[in-house]
């Protein structure tokens, strides 16, 4: 239609015209699957051990997560999962947990995550004070999970390259320490299960790295 005399007019006009038209299908595709993020929610936690000394915290730390899809259509395969554990805003520790692939409608319970052991750490004066409150009380206000993964998807026949998500996030967790010790430990004390935030969760957060 648009081709001038000549071949390579009409060669040009239709390699233009096979990626147009494959950008904007891609586009009414992504429309009309318009997927929902993956639910991820933190769930029976137990803190048993969690003692700072000379800026070393020694810590046994474990919870369960639950990763909901409430798509029809995708299926998701995590090729990485690696789980962070902070404390006011440290990274203390990590795990890698087990690849898997989660269908449509489908519930997948991640866990028991264990973060155990002891690393370096370093907080300001107005954290440790917080710190030194929370421990009074046997409750510790500022802890968090974050899930980086990696996936794959298949959107109906259509499979994606992998790619990362965004990083999902379980911040702000009040947590009892559990402590034959402490009066003020569990049995006063709960946890309340907390949802996660996923962000956009099928779209590359590296896309825009290279802007």
């Amino acid at each position: 239609m648009c081709c001038k005399p000549g071949w390579f007019w009409c060669i040009y006009c239709t390699i233009s015209s096979v990626v147009l038209f494959g950008f904007i299908s891609s586009i009414i595709f992504w429309i009309v699957i318009s997927p929902s993020s993956v639910k991820f929610y933190v769930t029976n936690v137990a803190l048993t051990e969690f003692n700072l000394t000379n800026n070393n915290l020694y810590y046994n730390f474990k919870l369960n997560i639950t990763a909901r899809n409430p798509n029809n259509n995708i299926v998701v395969y995590y090729r990485r999962i690696i789980a962070i554990a902070w404390y006011k805003d440290n990274e203390f520790s990590y795990v890698s947990l087990a690849p898997f692939d989660q269908g449509h409608k489908n519930t997948t319970f991640l866990g028991p995550i264990v973060f155990k052991g002891n690393n370096m750490i370093k907080l300001g004066r107005k954290q440790l004070d917080e710190y030194s409150e929370e421990t009074r009380l046997g409750i510790y206000e500022d802890l968090a999970v974050d899930l980086d993964v990696r996936i794959r998807a298949k959107f109906g026949r259509f499979r994606s390259g992998r790619f990362n998500p965004p990083v999902v996030q379980c911040r702000r967790l009040r947590i009892p320490l559990i402590s034959s010790s402490n009066v003020n430990s569990s049995s006063t004390h709960t946890f309340s299960n907390k949802r996660c935030s996923s962000g956009s969760f099928f779209t590359d957060r590296d896309a825009d790295a290279g802007d």
